[in-house]
């Protein structure tokens, strides 16, 4: 336990051998589960998690929270039970196999449904590469046993030191994607949403739809949006990065396109549950407006620059007609992106 609450460490792994060893032999000792998910690895990676499991136990023998119900080892959860094999429990450590490949987005709603069915207080997500300092953890798990948030993450990008660790080609992907993420989740002052180093109390993993998460890499950017509809407290924790030889296994080409357009659709659904159909704010038609006004604007304006129209004053009409438009249109989106912050500002905070 950890300051009076149980704690559970979910660490998705996928062809991990070499590296998924020594982050469970890592994990610190006040933690009371840790699930570690198999993603229908092809390499040693299972092998290497059972071995590190026995080591674990043998070392903190007889470690644990006797009030945390090991239903998962029992087959108390369905919807688990329905995507992948749940091992022995080995001392601490609860061994999962993926029957297919569910990717990183799978894996950790599997380790999740685990840690929501043993009734822990606190779930943390760790990746099985190394990448992750351990003894930063309690910085994660301060603010939700103290109550001040619901859900803990790492940000990389709060200070320039932790900004200077990260290769050139991640930030610049990174902060797109903070911004991307920042409009649709409705968290402006969140940044990093693809650090995986989180943290999430258990009243905030039963609130959210668990079974529906994105089950790609965009899951913790998808985890963001559910969490602002459920109005849920956010703290954005200044953590360091560890770059060693493992190799990311994210196709960029294919990555951006897909989270983007979950994004859109995140976006949207959230405009509709938050503020059109659970209580009505006017900043939702700001959005649609802004966002149709400013399409026509920049439809119509390149309408009027190749236009072969004989009269040579009525392109330029339908230009200026065009770009009035796309201000507008512009203009309505920053209003509606102005309340929006409002909105969301008191369920945010930092922690450098």
């Amino acid at each position: 336990m950890y300051r009076g609450s149980s704690i559970g460490v979910v660490i998705p792994a996928y062809n991990e051998e070499g590296f998924v060893g020594d982050v469970i032999r890592e994990i610190p000792a006040y933690v009371d589960r840790i699930y570690v998910i198999d993603d229908r690895s092809t390499d040693g990676t299972w092998s290497e998690i059972l071995e590190a499991a026995r080591a674990d136990a043998s070392e903190h023998r007889n470690h644990g929270d006797p009030t945390v119900q090991q239903l998962v080892a029992d087959g108390g959860a369905t919807a688990l039970a329905n995507r992948a094999t749940v091992r022995d429990t080995i001392g601490r450590v609860v061994p999962i196999e993926h029957r297919e490949n569910r990717g990183a987005g799978g894996a950790i709603k599997t380790g999740y449904l685990a840690a929501l069915a043993d009734g822990v207080d606190a779930t943390v997500t760790v990746d099985a590469d190394g990448q992750m300092d351990l003894s930063q953890l309690p910085r994660l798990l301060d603010p939700i046993v103290e109550g001040r948030a619901d859900y803990a993450k790492g940000n990389r990008l709060l200070s320039r030191e932790y900004r200077a660790a990260m290769p050139r080609f991640r930030f610049i992907g990174n902060a797109t994607l903070t911004f991307l993420t920042k409009i649709a989740s409705g968290y402006w002052k969140t940044m990093d949403p693809q650090n995986g180093y989180t943290a999430i109390s258990h009243d905030a993993l039963a609130a959210i739809d668990v079974e529906n998460l994105y089950e790609y890499y965009g899951y913790c950017n998808d985890l963001l949006v559910k969490l602002n509809v459920h109005g849920m407290r956010v703290a954005d924790v200044a953590m360091p990065a560890v770059y060693g030889e493992e190799e990311s296994s994210i196709a960029y080409a294919e990555y951006i396109p897909k989270v983007s357009v979950m994004l859109l659709r995140d976006f949207l659904w959230r405009l509709k549950i938050k503020y059109l159909a659970v209580d009505f704010h006017p900043l939702a038609l700001f959005y649609l407006f802004g966002a149709a006004t400013a399409a026509i604007g920049v439809l119509g304006t390149g309408v009027a620059v190749f236009s072969a129209l004989p009269s040579p004053g009525t392109p330029a009409v339908q230009g200026a007609t065009s770009l009035l438009l796309l201000v507008a249109g512009i203009a309505f989106l920053l209003l509606a992106m102005v309340f929006d912050m409002a909105e969301s500002e008191s369920l945010e905070r930092q922690v450098r």
